[in-house]
């Protein structure tokens, strides 16, 4: 069924949240601020060297850390305080703005300290990425948080289309000490919002993870979701060649157009106008495509206007393909951000939406530092060329690797019965086995076969980290399904995790067994 497109009322009706509004508002300012600084960075490394290389090492130091720190930031952003935990982030953004402004100004700034410190403010930026995202649903009610999330990247897109543009004018114009000093300014305005909002203390959880168990919930979540692995493919594919016009710009500005600082930051400027355009233009888009569509689109869109950049068009064209590689770049991110969000259940919500920002980042760093290397051997050109190509066929042969629909209801079903315990159990001890026994027909074996193995899928999602079922040797019609979970806390947090589209699963499980009353459950622990 075709979407249809909010009124322009409940679009921006998140904004009449207070707390929301002046948020929102801080993080445009200092989305506004780390674009310009982005900007002198790349810009400042092309005088300090013609490497192309060391031209893409800089996107690389800034998306490597998002890929190596992503599930580290989704655990922490679970676990800690959020609102302190943001004022931290941007403190340590703050010092390396600073850091660049002073050493830019006393002209110490080199490329390894610059891509050292893109490094540091890429650990930030992946400190901080997760936790944002997951302080939206406490700041609007249930009723507009996706009219809160449309607006938090109409607010990164409204930073694109201003921070590059403005910090390219304002390098050319007053050098790069001014423009990371803007920044900075940018952070003290985000601080103050946070330190304005009085979050209130989250409720005691019973069952409180730790760093370490989150983590590994998140990862066994990870490796069981095969919905989750098509985005993931499909993501890390995409990004992969598409990253070679990002790492490539400041060259294809500087070498092929003649371009100077300032038109550097109106391509990017264009690049977030038309990203802009694109947002507005997706729900229509949406009543004509599907999820799959959109993104042959975005790669279709993205490589045409690779390719046509190779041919070093009038600067004015180039701004005008660049208009057109926001409108592909937003339609694939959103799309692909959104296929994510729709099969994450809201228990790891978090987590699996920092391992997509890991995939999406580390597919950037590697191909933006592939892409260097191969402008150096080949040139600028021809690495463009081989991009687009790349993109376009892998985008055909992809096509068919269809994205989930995500149309599951995942909300938490709690319809697990609290298992028999015949004194209290401590939460750390395990593993646990639990064990459940059917009997089923020779003749629907095949039938039942085929059904657990899908739910499976669910407990080994859930908590589960091994998972089997067998056979009676002396009752053909008997059969145990069984499963281990690392901690008795942690089976207990399995209850509460189970979905209503686990359960209407497990029904048709049921419906197999043939004993008197429902299958029996039992639980035994490690001693």
């Amino acid at each position: 069924m075709a979407d249809k497109t909010p009124s322009p009322a409940g679009s921006f009706a998140p904004l009449r949240q207070p707390v929301f509004a002046v948020l929102w508002a801080a993080t445009v300012l200092g989305n506004i601020g780390s674009f310009m600084r982005d900007v002198a960075s790349s810009w400042l490394v092309t005088d300090l060297s013609a490497s192309p290389t060391a031209v893409a090492l800089i996107q690389t130091a800034a998306t490597l850390p998002i890929f190596l720190l992503a599930i580290p930031a989704g655990v922490l952003s679970d676990i800690l305080d959020r609102r302190r935990f943001l004022i931290f982030v941007q403190v340590l953004l703050a010092a390396v703005s600073t850091t660049l402004l002073l050493l830019s100004h006393t002209r110490m700034l080199t490329v390894e300290y610059l891509i050292a410190l893109t490094f540091v403010g890429g650990i930030g930026a992946a400190l901080m990425g997760p936790t944002w995202q997951s302080i939206v649903p406490e700041l609007v009610p249930r009723e507009d948080l996706k009219g809160a999330v449309a607006l938090n990247s109409l607010g990164i897109n409204i930073a694109r289309a201003i921070g590059p543009a403005a910090g390219g004018l304002i390098l050319a114009s007053f050098g790069a000490a001014v423009t990371y000093g803007l920044d900075v300014l940018s952070y003290v305005f985000v601080i103050a919002a946070l330190l304005w909002w009085k979050r209130p203390a989250a409720a005691d959880s019973a069952l409180p993870e730790n760093f370490l168990g989150a983590f590994r919930a998140g990862l066994r979540y990870t490796r069981a979701s095969r919905e989750l692995h098509r985005v993931l493919l499909r993501a890390a594919v995409f990004f992969l060649f598409a990253s070679a016009v990002w790492a490539l710009l400041p060259l294809v500005a500087r070498q092929m157009l003649g371009g100077s600082a300032g038109f550097y930051g109106i391509l990017l400027g264009a690049v977030g106008a038309g990203a802009i355009v694109g947002a507005l233009l997706l729900p229509r888009l949406r009543r004509y495509l599907d999820a799959d569509g959109l993104v042959l689109l975005a790669s279709v869109i993205s490589a045409a206007v690779m390719g046509a950049l190779v041919f070093a068009p009038p600067k004015w064209l180039a701004v005008a393909l660049l208009l057109l590689l926001g409108l592909g770049w937003i339609t694939a991110l959103t799309t692909f951000n959104g296929a994510a969000q729709a099969i994450l259940p809201n228990w790891v919500r978090g987590r699996g939406l920092a391992v997509y920002l890991m995939v999406f980042n580390g597919a950037m760093a590697a191909g933006s530092f592939g892409w260097g290397l191969v402008a150096r051997q080949v040139g600028v050109p021809a690495a463009l060329a081989a991009g687009a190509a790349g993109l376009a066929i892998a985008a055909l042969l992809l096509h068919r690797a269809r994205l989930p629909a995500g149309e599951a209801d995942l909300q938490a079903s709690h319809h697990w019965p609290e298992p028999l315990v015949a004194e209290p159990v401590a939460h750390d001890r395990g593993p646990v086995l639990v064990q459940v026994e059917y009997r089923v027909r020779q003749e629907d074996r095949p039938a039942f076969l085929d059904a657990i193995k899908r739910l499976s899928q669910e407990r080994l999602r859930d908590g589960a980290y091994a998972w089997g079922v067998v056979e009676h040797t002396g009752d053909g019609e008997r059969v145990m399904e069984w499963f281990f979970v690392e901690s008795w806390a942690e089976h207990l947090r399995q209850h509460r995790r189970v979905s209503h589209a686990d359960a209407d699963l497990q029904s048709e499980v049921v419906r197999f067994h043939q004993g008197p009353g429902k299958p029996e459950v039992h639980h035994f622990l490690a001693l």
